[in-house]
């Protein structure tokens, strides 16, 4: 328990003064893009609880921050979903990796948040 209290105080403090883009930037080289990613292995269905546990606190990292560009609203939207979706692969819930490979559509996020505001 005080291991996983220091680890949320760190990632709190970690994340109070990391700028946004460098959160999002580092969530997904770390969870969605290598090929041992995390993201990847719930799309298999190979990913363990403790796996989608840090996964969820990722999400909900990026969904904090703000985007480079774009709706805010769209991409806490987007982000909600994808919590959600593991949040179902957790539980067990048959739905939950085919609603994870629709939410975690990495082009549909990028073609509307990625790279500096127009």
């Amino acid at each position: 328990m005080k291991k996983t209290a220091l680890t949320l105080l760190c990632l709190a403090i970690g994340l109070s003064t990391a700028s946004a883009d460098d959160v999002i930037k580092g969530a997904m080289k770390k969870n969605f893009k290598p090929e041992d990613a995390i993201a990847k292995k719930v799309g298999k269905g190979e990913a363990s609880d403790a796996e989608i546990d840090s996964l969820i606190k990722c999400v909900q990292a990026i969904c904090a921050a703000t985007p480079p560009k774009g709706d805010k609203a769209v991409w806490v939207e987007k982000c909600k979903a994808m919590e959600a979706a593991l949040k179902k692969v957790k539980s067990k819930d048959a739905a939950g990796v085919s609603e994870w490979k629709k939410a975690v559509n990495c082009k549909a996020c990028h073609d509307v948040f990625k790279g500096a505001a127009k």
